[in-house]
C-alpha cells in the first residue's frame, strides 16, 4: 500500500518503465496515471484550505 508522495513517485516510474517494456498495457498506465493525479490534487487542495485557514497542519501523506 503507497505510504507518501515518495512511494507514490516510485510507483509512476515503475509503471512508466513497464508500459515502455509492454509489460502493462498503456490504458491500465493511463487509469493509475490519473488516479495518483487525482491523489496528488487532493493533497493541494488540503495545502490550499490551510493556506486560506492560515494553518499549518502537516499532511502525513507528503511527510516520507
Amino acid at each position: 500500500i503507497m505510504q507518501n508522495i515518495k512511494q507514490l513517485r516510485e510507483n509512476l516510474a515503475i509503471n512508466y518503465t513497464k508500459m515502455v517494456e509492454k509489460e502493462m498495457p498503456i490504458q491500465t498506465g493511463k487509469e493509475l496515471a490519473n488516479t495518483a493525479g487525482k491523489i496528488l490534487s487532493s493533497c493541494k487542495v488540503e495545502l490550499e484550505y490551510n493556506k486560506t485557514m492560515g494553518v499549518k497542519k502537516k499532511i502525513d501523506f507528503l511527510e516520507y
